[in-house]
């Protein structure tokens, strides 16, 4: 299993489509409408995004926006069986929103239907016959390669129900688990990993009532994707660009740093850039060089809900085999966390007053 096409449902899609362009570096590839739905495709490499925006009130864009802000409304799988994959869906329990359809393109022949996910969000899975990738290439070469993992916010309580939903309707499985709690504020997630291909789609609840999990609920008016991770190769020289793009991060405090420093022995060469970039950074124990680095902009739309992380997931070679970074750091975790606490109490949203659930 692999990410596929994932549908943005915002208000203007041609706007969206240039701030995608502008600020993220991806090119616009497309562009259709139809009696009730604009559409705009954008790709960098592997990953596209489809941004649709209503014409009329009958659009499915529409109804969407009617109950949610704007943000992901649909998450693609790629799967090397549809039947199978549907017919396990459906036994299962899922509901099939569009049965099996198949169509013929330029670039070759594709099966899909959808499945409804948690909450409001839906799945479209698609098997690809004789596509090499979603979009024509481009010489430009890509700030982002690939969708690392994309991020499910669920409704406090719902976490277990969430993680067996997934796990019996698409056959994902618990991998690590986080139970992230400071002064003000905590939350717990459960990362989902899909045993073929490797995809990776972590859940998190609220655990306590001013969680940055409960303010993107609010926010988001239910469950929803909080965010999504695109993967590069060089993160110091993309968020390097992604800024003079005028695409805002969160800000990491230089202590973040200094005790970091304290806790590893071993510093990268790019060390100072990567402080200077204000790059979370963590290591394995076992293999310091294979590097987890992340970075994570400000929320995208007008209302704290979806934002997207930067990630480089560096590899190094431990007794002749090669050792890539690999799940979620805790420490880089939990830096996110205390960094989101302190937008949060920039915005007003944020007490002291912690009440655990």
């Amino acid at each position: 299993m692999e990410f596929d096409r994932i549908q943005f449902y915002v208000e203007n899609a041609k706007i969206s489509s240039d701030w995608f362009v502008s600020h993220l570096g991806f090119q616009s590839t497309a562009g259709y409408s139809n009696s009730q739905t604009r559409t705009e495709i954008v790709s960098s490499a592997n990953v596209c995004f489809v941004l649709s925006s209503p014409l009329t009130v009958a659009s499915p864009a529409a109804s969407w926006l009617k109950f949610h802000p704007p943000g992901i409304a649909d998450v693609g799988f790629r799967v090397k069986d549809i039947e199978l994959a549907v017919a396990r869906a459906a036994a299962a329990g899922a509901t099939i929103l569009e049965p099996i359809q198949e169509e013929l393109t330029a670039a070759g022949c594709f099966k899909r239907a959808k499945i409804a996910g948690w909450g409001d969000l839906s799945h479209t899975l698609v098997e690809r016959i004789g596509e090499n990738s979603l979009l024509p290439t481009s010489s430009k070469l890509p700030l982002f390669a690939t969708i690392d993992h994309v991020v499910l916010n669920v409704e406090s309580g719902d976490l277990l129900s969430a993680v067996s939903w997934y796990q019996k309707i698409l056959g994902f499985e618990p991998q690590q688990n986080f139970d992230i709690q400071t002064e003000k504020s905590a939350l717990r997630s459960q990362v989902m990993v899909h045993a073929d291909g490797g995809v990776q789609f972590p859940i998190n609840e609220p655990a306590s009532a001013n969680s940055q999990v409960q303010e993107f609920l609010s926010a988001h008016r239910g469950p929803g994707i909080q965010h999504m991770a695109l993967q590069t190769a060089d993160i110091v020289s993309v968020v390097a660009d992604l800024r003079s793009r005028g695409l805002p991060f969160l800000p990491v405090p230089p202590t973040y740093y200094s005790q970091l420093r304290q806790r590893q022995n071993y510093l990268p060469a790019d060390w100072q850039a990567i402080a200077a970039s204000e790059v979370l950074a963590d290591w394995q124990e076992d293999s310091p060089a294979a590097m987890l680095l992340q970075i994570f902009t400000q929320p995208i739309f007008a209302e704290p809900t979806f934002f997207f992380e930067i990630i480089e997931r560096r590899a190094t070679f431990v007794n002749g085999k090669q050792v890539q970074a690999g799940g979620f750091g805790a420490g880089n975790f939990r830096a996110l966390f205390e960094a989101i606490e302190r937008e949060q109490m920039k915005r007003g949203s944020l007490s002291l007053d912690i009440k655990s659930g």
